[in-house]
């Protein structure tokens, strides 16, 4: 596999070997067990192959993940406090109960390794605040691993699987927000063809946040939302979208949203320059074209 394949690379790859019948299925494949190259059958139910492919070969894939953080129980406190929270080094610090001197040296480490990497808000926030940056997985799996996987080894390790089947079964449905809000912005850039986007990331303070913030070639400042869920996105969620920009002190020339479950009427109504519509059916041009050229070869065990 090449050194740092961006999350669009991992995706086409995943895709190509494993065939998801659409984008929805393969979002949800991806989250778990993408960037590692395994064959998943995406026809199963992703309970049954977390249990055969991960929870019974945790000594195994804990072992390979071991020789990559030397054993380290720092570095690992830090990977599941990162899992676990919003990201932010002060939130994975904190949950991972290590110290600013120990974490620091820690995230280092694991970006070296290219375990993590670091985001930084977008824009400076207003009023000179200071923020913290956020700490991201470079493969969903390991993301998943320390999520599901390391907090409850001693019961996996047992054979008892039952705790980490109900931390998943509350956590499954927004499991996936991430990496579609990582995808979206990926699409946001595959949209703008006439003006590119120059700039794009997230923006946050310490009063908001906002999923999408670009910029474009002609300096269009672009703000956007990610919504997936099982219900529409009404006109609430440009209202919220456009609260947010004004607490960050932004005048956004176009809003975008980004919707699983499609909008309502009235916000379609709304539809225009300054307003940018996407439904997962605009999502699917990630599965097009697909071909051996998109696939990441992965020198890792199969398990």
């Amino acid at each position: 596999m090449s050194k740092h394949p961006t999350l669009l690379q991992q995706f086409r790859s995943f895709c190509f070997q494993n065939k998801p019948k659409n984008f929805e299925e393969a979002l949800h494949y991806f989250s778990i067990f993408g960037g590692m190259g395994w064959n998943v059958d995406c026809s199963k139910p992703v309970t049954e192959i977390i249990e055969s492919k991960l929870l019974k070969n945790y000594s195994y894939i804990h072992g390979d993940l071991t020789k990559i953080t030397n054993s380290d129980k720092t570095s690992h406190a830090l990977l599941s406090g990162v899992a676990m929270g919003d990201g932010r080094v002060h939130s994975a610090l904190k949950r991972a109960r290590i110290s600013r001197q120990d974490g620091e040296t820690a995230i280092e480490t694991l970006c070296e390794k290219g375990l993590l990497s670091i985001e930084r808000s977008l824009e400076e926030p207003p009023h000179e605040q200071k923020v913290d940056d956020k700490l991201s997985f470079t493969l969903p799996f390991i993301r998943f691993w320390f999520s599901f996987i390391s907090p409850y080894f001693k019961g996996i390790k047992e054979g008892n699987y039952k705790e980490v089947q109900e931390q998943f079964a509350k956590r499954e449905n927004g499991f996936s927000n991430i990496i579609f809000e990582k995808l979206s912005q990926e699409l946001l850039k595959m949209s703008f063809v006439e003006d590119p986007i120059i700039e794009i990331g997230s923006y946050w303070d310490r009063d908001v946040e906002i999923d999408i913030l670009a910029k474009t070639a002609s300096g269009k400042i672009i703000a956007g939302a990610c919504k997936y869920s099982n219900a529409k996105a009404n006109k609430n969620e440009l209202t919220k979208l456009k609260e947010k920009c004004q607490i960050a002190q932004f005048t956004p020339d176009v809003y975008v949203l980004f919707s699983k479950s499609g909008f309502s009427n009235e916000l379609k109504e709304e539809k225009g320059l300054d307003l940018k519509l996407f439904t997962l059916k605009h999502y699917n041009k990630f599965l097009e074209d697909l071909s051996e050229k998109d696939f990441l070869v992965n020198t890792g065990k199969k398990y």
